[in-house]
Formats: structure tokens, sequence, C-alpha cells
């Protein structure tokens, strides 16, 4: 079933499965990984490069170390909202937060639909937009539709992401984080983004509702204006 702007319930008091210490590590562990292949793409490039019987490569050796630090430049910028405080910006326009996550999923098999209006996103806003926009598309590993949009209603945001497609899935790991619990078997790395979007919305004061039907995923996040 599809989450509707129904449901006005008031979000239940934050019963966290862990934080601090703990929470910091899966989230550093995440970014490594993260940042691991562009990094060692780059020292590959430069290592070919540097090899004298490699230069009849050196155009693919450049290719692959500009693929690769750009690579690596989204991925900051990306983290430094999704993940972090993104130094002393308060307010987040819809262009930038657009262009964070176009710059993580370029060069995937599902297409971005985004429908937001220009507008201006609080951090905490901001924070669960680029991460709910970054797991509709990674529904997608087939390929298909994701689309991105909000409204207001009932005095509240809406985040909607419905990725649309063939075999539109989330994995175990992604729902279990989704829905605020701890991960107890599985693959870390697959579980700590969903967690730190369900934690970012509620941490705000909100509510975020997941709805998995054949070929369609639905992440809706109700945060306050």
């Amino acid at each position: 079933m599809i989450p509707t702007d129904a449901e006005n319930d008031a979000p239940p008091a934050l019963d966290l499965p862990f934080e601090g210490t703990e929470l910091a590590t899966y989230v550093a562990a995440k970014l490594c990984h993260d940042f691991i292949s562009p990094s060692g793409a780059i020292v590959s490039g430069l290592d070919l490069m540097k090899d004298p019987s490699a230069q009849d490569m050196r155009d693919d050796a450049l290719a692959l170390i500009e693929q690769s630090a750009n690579k690596m430049v989204a991925l900051v910028h990306f983290a430094r909202v999704a993940f972090g405080a993104a130094t002393s910006s308060e307010r987040f326009t819809t262009r930038e937060l657009r262009d964070l996550v176009v710059g993580m999923t370029a060069g995937g098999r599902a297409s971005l639909d985004w429908r937001i209006e220009e507008q201006e996103f609080s951090k905490p806003q901001a924070r669960a937009l680029t991460n709910l926009a970054y797991l509709t598309v990674g529904a997608l590993p087939l390929g298909g539709n994701a689309v991105i949009q909000s409204r207001v209603a009932h005095g509240a945001l809406f985040l909607e992401g419905f990725a649309e497609g063939a075999r539109a899935r989330l994995k175990p790991e992604a729902v279990v984080g989704l829905t605020g619990r701890r991960l107890t078997e599985g693959l870390p790395g697959q579980w700590i983004q969903p967690y730190w979007l369900w934690l970012t919305v509620k941490e705000a004061g909100g509510t975020l509702r997941v709805a998995v039907q054949e070929e369609r995923i639905a992440l809706v996040a109700r945060m306050p204006l």
C-alpha cells in the first residue's frame, strides 16, 4: 500500500538501537567504502602513466584519472550534505540538491525524474531529500524511472521518491534501516544509509513511510515546515 498524506499520527518518541560512537563508526565505514573505489582508480591511472611499458595507454590513464577525480568530488560534496553539516550553510536550494544527486547517480541505469520546483530547504530537509533521492535511484539496479518530488500538505513538507522499473527492489538490510531497526544480519554498508535517512527524519520530528509493490518502491518522508 502506497503511503498517503492522510497519515497525521504524531511521531513516536525515539528509541534508537544505538547512537554516539557506534553510529559514527558505521557512517565512517560507509564513507570510506565509497571513497576507496575512485581513489584507488586514480592511483591505478597514475601508475599506468609512470609505467614506461604502458605509454600507449596514457590517454586511457588520463581518462580514468579524470573520471575518478570527478566521482570523488561528487562523493565529497554529496556526503557534506547527506551525512554532514555542509559547513555554515543553513539553507539549500532545489538546484543545489539536484546537482548533488545527479553527480552521485550519473552513469547508472535508472533515469532521474526530478519534479521539485525551485525552493529552499533547511539542513534536516536537505539531508533527508538527498538520501531519499539516492536510495530511490538505487532501488532500480536494472534501470527504470526514479521520480523525486515534494509537496506541502496538512501543515507538513512531504518528500517523495517513487522507483518504477523491472525488478525494483530494496535489499533486506535497507528495509531494516528504513524502519529504524538494528541490523542483526546482513551487510552494514547496505543498512547504514537507509537507517541514517530514518534517523534524520525522526530527529526532525517527522515520519518515514516505505511501501514495496511489484516493480514499484515508494519512500515518503513527512517533515515539519
